[in-house]
């Protein structure tokens, strides 16, 4: 949607076709999470533009799958045969929620969440006193685990991780984390992997080398994996499991792009490339490809940066997310803090709650210092 609504608005009168493959238009995900899971808002509230955008602006949708993609002859194949040809075409596939390799993760009652359909499906399957195990400590294990409290459910949330979010974040952060989900009750089993997941007379278990929990439902938030099947169908090289692009969003195969999730594009400001994993730069990325489509000069120049709601407690961050050797806290009042990651000198992260100043600072220093 971002790379349709840029390629029109700088005045490229081409025509344009969007295929999705959940056969609905281009909608928020970060809320399924969080608002959608506690009852905040509908699915009604999610979609990206008003239903009547495309008509109005000359952009057609297709419900199906893309299935083969050939660079050389310019076309796409759909599942059901349909062809369609193009000049430019942005691969955007996203990415698809992983399942952990243990006994029992095939189980119905494990569910994991991505799509729409992925939370409508949570939501619907919830009784009334049903209990909830939360599988990963990353931003979407604790923000489910938050919200399905919130909603009355007992949630457990397992992780190998022995603080939330340690390995990224540090250890400072991941003990407010922890504290976090404990004033939502949820209850942690932290520092120990799952091994298997086992059902017995209805009931769901999970097993660690610490213990067992017992459930209703799981919810596995194992992370993400690119999908790239559309990429390797049209002999797209991969790196680290993603799509290499240059700054423009072009791919190795003339009149492919690529953006989200899928894509390892080199970042204008950071000089290296970089795989971002968030809503904000799969926006700007599609941005950028519709401008590059469009014949306009665009490059990828935003310091890639997300916002976290855990309960009613935000996180926003920004940073080149590839490492750091120094973090250095700073506290205010209310529980306000802000967190800032150097690498050789330079900031390359900020992590704030309840300090947006300092987050816009941040932002802005991390981009200065990388020029």
């Amino acid at each position: 949607m971002a790379c349709a609504r840029a390629y029109r608005d700088v005045g490229a009168a081409g025509s344009v076709v969007m295929v999705a493959d959940e056969g609905r238009m281009p909608y928020r995900r970060p809320p399924l999470t969080k608002e959608y899971l506690r009852g905040a808002v509908t699915a009604d509230a999610l979609p990206l533009e008003e239903s009547g955008w495309p008509a109005a602006n000359g952009v057609g949708f297709v419900a199906g799958r893309a299935t083969a993609l050939d660079p050389s002859a310019r076309r796409i194949g759909l599942a059901n045969g349909r062809e369609l040809s193009y000049a430019n075409c942005l691969l955007a596939p996203g990415a698809r929620p992983v399942r952990l390799p243990i006994d029992g993760a095939d189980d119905p009652g494990v569910l994991v969440i991505r799509t729409l359909e992925h939370a409508r499906d949570l939501v619907d399957r919830l009784q009334p006193g049903h209990r909830v195990i939360v599988m990963g400590s990353g931003f979407v294990g604790c923000e489910v685990a938050a919200s399905l409290s919130r909603r009355g459910h007992p949630v457990h949330l397992i992780s190998d991780e022995p603080l939330p979010q340690a390995r990224r974040l540090g250890d400072d952060v991941g003990r407010r984390l922890r504290d976090w989900l404990e004033a939502d009750d949820v209850t942690l089993a932290l520092g120990a992997a799952v091994e298997r997941v086992t059902r017995a007379a209805g009931e769901l278990a999970v097993h660690t080398a610490a213990g067992s929990a017992r459930a209703d439902l799981i919810v596995m938030a194992a992370g993400a994996a690119p999908r790239t099947e559309l990429a390797r169908s049209a002999g797209l090289p991969l790196h680290g499991g993603a799509v290499p692009a240059d700054a423009g969003m072009r791919t190795a195969a003339p009149g492919v792009l690529a953006a989200g999730d899928v894509c390892r594009a080199q970042h204008a400001i950071a000089g290296r490339s970089l795989h971002v994993e968030h809503w904000g730069s799969a926006i700007a990325q599609g941005d950028v490809a519709g401008r590059t489509a469009a014949g306009a000069e665009a490059e990828w120049d935003v310091v890639p940066g997300f916002w976290s709601t855990i309960g009613e407690r935000t996180l926003k961050y920004a940073a080149w997310g590839d490492g750091h050797d120094d973090v250095a806290q700073t506290y205010g009042a209310d529980g306000a803090f802000t967190v800032r990651y150097r690498a050789g000198g330079r900031l390359v992260g900020v992590l704030t709650h309840g300090h947006d100043e300092d987050y816009a600072a941040g932002r802005d220093e991390i981009a200065a210092g990388a020029a």
